[in-house]
């Protein structure tokens, strides 16, 4: 079982991030934040990893902290989860669609952290929940799964299917990247002999 728990309290947030990467897309997510719940649910249920987010932040300030914190958490917890990623298919890309908006969506599960995001918002705000906050939580957790990402909205109007195009296009993603390949069952995928640096 490809698993991991992840528990991070600071001054500011108290998290705890569960997944299991060979899941069915099981999620039970509350942060407080709305629309970040929703996007953390479309997450798990696209990628088909279990994921259960508990975390409690100091909203009163802004909704930065949670949302940042809780990317630091499940990119760790994704990247214990991997344990020495012998096996897995390690890249994986995809063109997503939401309506009027298109993303495309890259990853290397390399072991070294690099995130590029060219994504802009029409609004500053969806709801409550600040648009900045979403290349936030891209870069945290793209660090600490220590993964090579890039994001990349070619076109869109609407803020809120911009920011599901991106979150449903890492899901999908991370579902190819992460799967086992059974033509390289236990090997690790790199001339390197290792992934990681």
């Amino acid at each position: 079982m490809r698993t991991a728990t992840i528990k991070r309290k600071t001054k500011e947030t108290d998290i705890e991030v569960s997944v299991n990467l060979d899941g069915a897309g099981v999620s039970n997510i509350a942060t407080g934040i709305g629309f970040f719940d929703h996007m953390l649910d479309l997450l798990a249920r696209h990628s088909r990893i279990d994921l259960t987010v508990k975390a409690v932040g100091d909203l009163h300030i802004d909704h930065h902290h949670t949302t940042e914190d809780t990317g630091i958490a499940l990119g760790q917890a994704v990247r214990q989860a991997l344990g020495n990623m012998a096996g897995i298919t390690r890249y994986a890309g995809v063109h997503m669609p939401m309506d009027e908006t298109l993303s495309r969506v890259v990853i290397d599960i390399s072991g070294r952290p690099f995130l590029v995001f060219k994504v802009d918002f029409p609004r500053d705000k969806i709801g409550e929940f600040d648009t900045e906050l979403v290349r936030e939580w891209f870069q945290a957790f793209a660090i600490n799964a220590g993964v090579t990402l890039h994001v990349e909205t070619l076109y869109g109007d609407n803020s809120h299917h911009i920011a599901e195009s991106c979150f449903k296009g890492l899901a999908r993603a991370l579902r190819a990247a992460v799967a086992i390949d059974p033509k390289a069952a236990g090997e690790i995928p790199s001339t390197k002999g290792s992934l990681g640096g």
